[in-house]
């Protein structure tokens, strides 16, 4: 609930100035990696987290009908004009077993504080065969623990290996000295695909000079 009433304070704020801030490109490749690692399909794509929605033109692109859900009301005002969407927490997904062909995260792993249980969800959902695409910060360079200040040499200070929930953030321009933040270590991030019963395929990093995103596609 906490998380949730952040959002809803920071939507308008997210959608006009963060989101603007992003327009021209792709910096961090995440447009680039979602085309590279869900690729062209047909049917729906939920997309957990889902935010204001700014992606479901690059999921709709590639054949898909995007679906979202998020449990900022706030977030999804802003998404209700760019894909259908329910309010629903990504640990308790308001649809059947083994339903949909594929699932994808963008740059919410972070708000969700056990996301085990979350892709342990998404291997519900998922039909045999079904893929799963996870965009996230990266774990290596991101987190309370990265000091991000100087872009060609970013500071990895302690704290990698804490998965505590924090509000410390190398700038005030950004989301998470708003709203918080979760960290997984690489290992404990993929083992809990793996605990889940997914696959892991490929993966994908973006950001220069040092990656700020890293990707994941995995299959049930």
């Amino acid at each position: 609930m906490g998380r949730r009433a952040v959002y809803d304070e920071i939507a308008d704020w997210y959608e006009h100035e963060f989101l603007a801030r992003q327009a021209d490109g792709d910096p961090l490749g995440i447009r680039q990696a979602i085309a590279a690692l869900l690729g062209s399909g047909r049917g729906a794509c939920l997309e957990i987290g889902c935010g204001t929605g700014v992606y479901a033109a690059e999921v709709r692109q590639l054949g898909w009908s995007p679906l979202g859900v998020d449990v900022s009301g706030g977030m999804l005002r802003h998404a209700r004009g760019r894909l259908p969407v329910a309010r629903a927490d990504a640990g308790r997904l308001p649809v059947g077993d083994g339903a949909l062909g594929a699932v994808i995260a963008v740059m919410a792993h972070t708000d969700m504080p056990d996301y085990p249980a979350v892709l342990r969800e998404v291997a519900r959902v998922l039909h045999e065969d079904g893929i799963f695409v996870h965009i996230g910060v990266h774990p290596c360079f991101c987190g309370g623990f990265a000091d991000r200040t100087e872009p060609d040499a970013v500071v990895i200070r302690p704290g990698y290996l804490d998965s505590d929930w924090t509000t410390a953030s190398w700038t005030d321009k950004g989301v998470r000295d708003k709203v918080g933040a979760t960290h997984w270590s690489l290992p404990d991030l993929l083992h809990g695909f793996l605990a889940a019963g997914l696959s892991l395929e490929r993966f994908a990093e973006g950001g220069m000079p040092t990656p700020t995103m890293f990707a994941v596609r995995a299959r049930k």
